[in-house]
Formats: structure tokens, C-alpha cells, sequence
């Protein structure tokens, strides 16, 4: 039991860090792609180090909770992660950069909505770190708008 809030701990499940394992991965290659755009088709630098102080901030959140990503390693299981070869005909399409931009920002937003979530059983302050950074995404998201056909 929590002294201060007088719940019960919540116990950190294998499960709970492939979880966290994976959306830590899929939000900083979202951002990435979306760096990339920015960076090599936009030529924006605005855009782009907004783009890389997000994906740096969730690296850092990483790296303050565990000292070693090792502890998120240990609970991959790709050969039986029964989303791995699931696709999508729309994620196998993209018109052109733009959409590439678009559907990588939302995977980003997405999984930094899943750690939000997650991060609110493993601590609360990282959890609403989260947060912040997710509505940062949608204002990157918006300066971005100017940019897409």
C-alpha cells in the first residue's frame, strides 16, 4: 500500500514493458520520419529541432527511469508479438511525403498517448511529462500544416 495515496502499488508486469518497450520505439521513429521531412524536404529548421527535442525528450525520459534501456530489451519477444506482421492496405500506400509526414506524426502522438497511460502505473510525474509532450506534438503538428499540401 501507497503511503501517500493509500492505494496498492501496481506491479510491473513483463507485459507493461513491452508495452512501454514498443511505444517508446514506434513514438521516436514517428518523430524521426517526421524530422526527416521537416528537415530534407521542408527545409525547415524550426520544424526540425522541434521535431528532434521531442523525440529527445522521450530518449531522456527513458534513460531517467531505467539506467539501462537492458530492462526493456530483456521483455521484447518479436518472433511472437502477435501484431508484427499485421498491415494495414493504407499503411502500404502513401501518395507522397506529405502522407508519409501525417501518418508518422499520428503513430507518434498515438504511442506518446499509450505512455501517458501506461507511465500513470509506474510513475506520475513522468506520466504527465507525457502529456505535455503529446500537446507540444500537436502544436509541432499544426506550425506543420503550412507545409502540407
Amino acid at each position: 500500500m501507497c503511503p501517500t495515496t493509500g492505494r496498492l502499488f501496481t506491479m510491473i508486469t513483463k507485459e507493461v514493458l513491452r508495452i512501454i518497450d514498443a511505444n517508446f520505439n514506434r513514438s521516436r521513429e514517428g518523430l524521426r520520419v517526421c524530422e526527416e521531412v521537416a528537415r530534407f524536404i521542408w527545409n525547415s529548421t524550426p520544424l526540425t529541432k522541434d521535431l528532434k527535442a521531442a523525440r529527445h525528450s522521450i530518449t531522456r525520459i527513458l534513460k531517467n527511469k531505467y539506467a539501462s534501456p537492458r530492462i526493456l530489451f530483456v521483455t521484447r519477444d518479436v518472433r511472437s508479438d502477435v501484431g508484427r506482421k499485421e498491415r494495414t492496405k493504407s499503411e502500404m500506400r502513401r501518395l507522397d511525403y506529405s502522407d508519409i509526414f501525417s501518418a508518422n506524426i499520428e503513430r507518434a502522438k498515438e504511442s506518446i498517448r499509450v505512455l501517458e497511460e501506461f507511465f500513470k502505473l509506474i510513475d506520475r510525474n513522468d506520466s504527465v511529462k507525457f502529456t505535455k509532450l503529446r500537446f507540444k506534438v500537436y502544436e509541432i503538428e499544426k506550425k506543420a500544416l503550412s507545409h502540407l499540401p
